[in-house]
């Protein structure tokens, strides 16, 4: 099978876009698959890294001001269309899959142009402009989360696949979960919770446990926060000037990065975090409770709608990015972490959006539209 995967842009759209491809690789030994992306997102470094070709285009987000930088984006996009047809003229791929940012655009418009069969995968419940624009064109779109289904209109077929996530849910033994506790730093005795607002930190969120260590409101539960590599330095240093050493904080662990994610998701108590729709998945895949931040300023507030398909269960607790702090943010984690039934309960919550066995729904979908496109 010859296969074309557009993904661009962050992390968010690009590692969906890896785990199709190899479970496509995993069922069929012989099959080629090409990315394409632009020269600008982080597809630069990961598509490379995990083998796979990657073929570049000028592709941008059109907005509806009209200005003159709007325009010359929109030259350079409508050149990326012819860009994307031409290099699947050269592919001729069987099928051509979409998995998030303006790529999407030129790439399925291309195949659809060619009548070659596409698939459009949505990772965020409130879908994207592309997936609304492009609903005519593909012939089927696969969500990540149910409530995204009413949001499609005008669509050939949808389905719900949920998104592929590397992260598992593990059962470890009690020794095991003591050593992974121990290397990161954690007691075995107290309520853990993890911190995270994705590679990059999260500037605000970042703020709220500054605000928790000053004010040392962190005694009944300890936190282990993961602050972004490029705001490390910045908190070590604010840290020192109020006189507290980064490394020798009650109850507190703070690292850069986390490199064993999986193990430290599944042995704390509950997540702190941004609203992305692949942090909501390994959330509802882990069965931890939750406290989201979601990022604002984005289109269609599509974090915030991320964060109520967990909020709406019950397994989420949501505090807007401009009301937070640290005295509201200690509150939300102790009435969750202190009370070991309610932490159960919100866990047990989140399980029940979880979706098994995405890689085989999404590849079933990939083969069933190549036949039903092929007639």
């Amino acid at each position: 099978m010859k296969v074309v995967i557009a993904a661009a842009g962050t992390a968010g759209h690009i590692n969906p876009g890896l785990a199709i491809a190899k479970k496509i690789q995993a069922e069929e030994k012989d099959s080629k698959i090409i990315f394409i992306g632009t020269t600008r997102g982080l597809e630069n470094d990961l598509v490379p890294r995990a083998g796979y070709e990657l073929k570049t285009i000028e592709a941008y987000g059109l907005s509806k001001k009209i200005s003159i930088e709007n325009m010359k984006k929109m030259l350079k996009t409508l050149k990326g269309f012819k860009e994307a047809r031409k290099i699947l003229e050269e592919v001729k791929p069987d099928v051509v899959i979409g998995t998030g940012g303006y790529i999407c655009g030129a790439v399925i418009s291309a195949a659809h142009h060619l009548k070659i069969p596409t698939l459009l995968h949505e990772s965020n419940a409130f879908p994207g402009k592309a997936v609304k624009i492009l609903a005519r064109k593909t012939d089927t779109i696969l969500v990540s989360f149910e409530d995204a289904i009413s949001r499609i209109k005008h669509a050939k077929k949808i389905v719900y696949t949920g998104t592929p996530v590397k992260i598992k849910k593990q059962e470890y033994a009690v020794q095991q979960k003591q050593n992974i506790k121990e290397e990161a730093g954690l007691k075995e005795n107290i309520p853990a919770v993890l911190v995270f607002g994705g590679s990059q930190g999260a500037r605000q969120i970042n703020n709220a446990i500054m605000g928790i260590i000053k004010a040392k409101l962190n005694k009944n539960y300890q936190i282990i926060w993961a602050t972004g590599p490029k705001q490390y330095d910045i908190i070590k240093e604010e840290l020192e000037n109020n006189h507290i050493n980064i490394n020798y904080i009650q109850n507190m662990k703070i690292v850069p990065y986390i490199y064993n994610m999986e193990e430290i998701m599944n042995v704390v108590d509950a997540i702190v975090a941004r609203s992305g729709a692949m942090t909501i998945t390994e959330i509802s895949k882990l069965g931890k409770p939750s406290i989201l931040v979601p990022l604002p300023n984005v289109s269609h507030d599509h974090q915030l709608y991320n964060a109520k398909v967990l909020k709406n269960v019950g397994a989420a607790e949501i505090i807007l990015d401009n009301e937070l702090n640290g005295e509201i943010l200690n509150e939300k984690i102790e009435k969750i972490v202190l009370d070991k039934n309610k932490c159960k309960t919100m866990g047990e919550n989140a399980l029940k959006i979880s979706t098994d066995n995405v890689e085989d729904k999404i590849y079933e979908q990939i083969i069933e539209t190549i036949k039903t496109k092929k007639g």
